[in-house]
């Protein structure tokens, strides 16, 4: 059935308007969308709308260990420490569990104003490295929580294989990871065979990292993704940059672009280390790069080059990643933020007279939307009924309109301005929560209390 909907002042694609009222089709698109129009009757009313947020990088089930690893070892800590204590983690997570954290995450996604995601699903195999009678068990799992919550999915199976570059064997740690390219392609026809019992869903492919897949298994994979999106893990670390010249002769972004198709289809998560050369050929492919700033901050990552990869035309979306906290607007922030940090000004990422934070709202919708392949980021016919509605009685948004609203939403707001989230146009969060978040809560603390039995750190 269709829907109507009057918001009284919403973002489109032009800029800010007021009293706009769109019809929303029974596949969740809009199909018709009017600004200065009055309410008609059995209309929707709604307030301060903005589109709903792409999050285009997830491991769900980290979710469940963010502040296990603070804790400073004997020696250096960072990602590759932070690595091991994921390792030991993940052996105590089955299936029921893995759906419980990827339900909580959703939740939390949505009730800070993301309304798709992109899982980098990864964890495959039972905890002694077995296959599941359904070898796709765990994807399964990560589409029942989107079944529960309601938020748009687009999964993307990961194919790991390797533990370094020159296909240096997989560790025991790794082994609920692995496959080849037959039992990969398997996963993934598996993956998609629950994706289609899903609404707004749709499938990608995922080599973990340079290091992790061998270019040949890249090549060999790449079809599998038929006119889905690829997700690469790429130039995180300072050592898998180093790792990746000893073992090429080339840093990674460029080993990637002079050995694979890289197009508007792929996203290269993080892409923290590129040198100038690579920062430009990333920018004019017209792929996404995609950026965790909370996540990249808390493994001690470093700063993307945003100033001059943003000044080259290129594409962004943002992540939460290994979710060791789950809001929009703070991850845009630290976008900003790390830039501001580095060159000690301000306003970095914004043009000369427009908001800050509108560009970066409108960057990362447009960048997101992409690297999922999901028909959402703006408020327009044919794009899903996707809405964020801003609580404006809010004491950061009170008097506020327009970009300002924006603004002060993204530098000085979080989760707790935003009032209500359809996706598709169903009413997902009411009053700042989740409708099923009570069901969901009491699985995830019940899940929770059998994983941390016994946890020592």
């Amino acid at each position: 059935m269709s829907a109507d909907f009057h918001l009284a002042q919403a973002l489109l694609p032009d800029g800010w308007a007021e009293n706009v009222r769109l019809t929303v089709g029974a596949d969740g698109l809009i199909t018709q969308l009017q600004p200065g129009q009055s309410a008609g009757p059995g209309d929707h009313a709604l307030g301060c709308v903005v589109p709903g947020m792409a999050n285009l990088h997830s491991h769900a089930f980290q979710r469940a260990m963010a502040g296990l690893s603070e804790k400073r070892g004997p020696g250096t800590d960072s990602f590759w420490s932070w690595r091991e204590v994921m390792y030991r983690f993940l052996d105590r997570l089955d299936p029921d569990a893995v759906q419980a954290i990827a339900a909580m995450v959703q939740v939390e996604m949505l009730e800070a104003g993301f309304t798709a995601v992109g899982e980098f699903h990864y964890l495959h195999h039972a905890p002694d490295g077995g296959l599941y009678d359904d070898i796709g068990e765990m994807a399964g799992r990560i589409c029942a929580a989107a079944e529960t919550t309601g938020i748009a999915l687009t999964l993307m199976p990961v194919f790991y294989r390797h533990s370094g570059f020159n296909e240096t064997p997989a560790t025991s740690g790794q082994r609920r990871f692995l496959a080849d390219p037959e039992l990969y392609g398997r996963l993934v026809d598996r993956a998609r065979h629950h994706v289609a019992q899903l609404p707004h869903a749709c499938i990608g492919i995922a080599p973990h990292s340079l290091r992790a897949a061998s270019m040949a298994d890249i090549t060999a994979i790449l079809p599998l993704a038929e006119a889905g999106p690829v997700h690469i893990h790429i130039a995180e670390q300072t050592a898998e940059v180093d790792a990746c010249l000893a073992a090429t002769g080339q840093r990674p972004v460029r080993y990637l672009f002079d050995h694979q198709p890289v197009d508007s289809r792929w996203c290269l998560v993080h892409a923290t280390h590129m040198d100038v050369e690579e920062t430009r050929t990333l920018a004019r492919s017209g792929a996404v790069a995609g950026l965790c700033p909370l996540t990249e901050a808390s493994l001690g990552d470093g700063l993307f080059p945003a100033i001059d990869y943003l000044a080259a035309g290129g594409r962004i979306g943002i992540g939460s990643d290994s979710h060791i906290r789950i809001d929009l607007a703070e991850e845009l922030r630290l976008l900003e933020y790390g830039q501001r940090l580095t060159r000690r000004e301000r306003n970095l990422l914004g043009q000369a007279g427009s908001s800050t934070g509108r560009t970066l709202f409108d960057a990362c919708s447009a960048g997101g939307a992409q690297a999922l392949g999901q028909a959402m980021g703006q408020l327009a016919v044919g794009h899903r009924a996707d809405l964020v509605e801003l609580d404006t009685h809010h004491p950061v948004l009170a008097g506020r309109r327009g970009d300002t609203l924006l603004d002060s939403w993204v530098f000085a707001g979080d989760a707790r301005q935003v009032r209500s989230v359809h996706v598709g146009g169903v009413l997902r969060v009411r009053d700042g929560r989740s409708l099923v978040r009570s069901a969901v809560e009491q699985a995830y603390g019940q899940a929770l209390k059998e994983i941390m039995d016994g946890w020592t750190s």
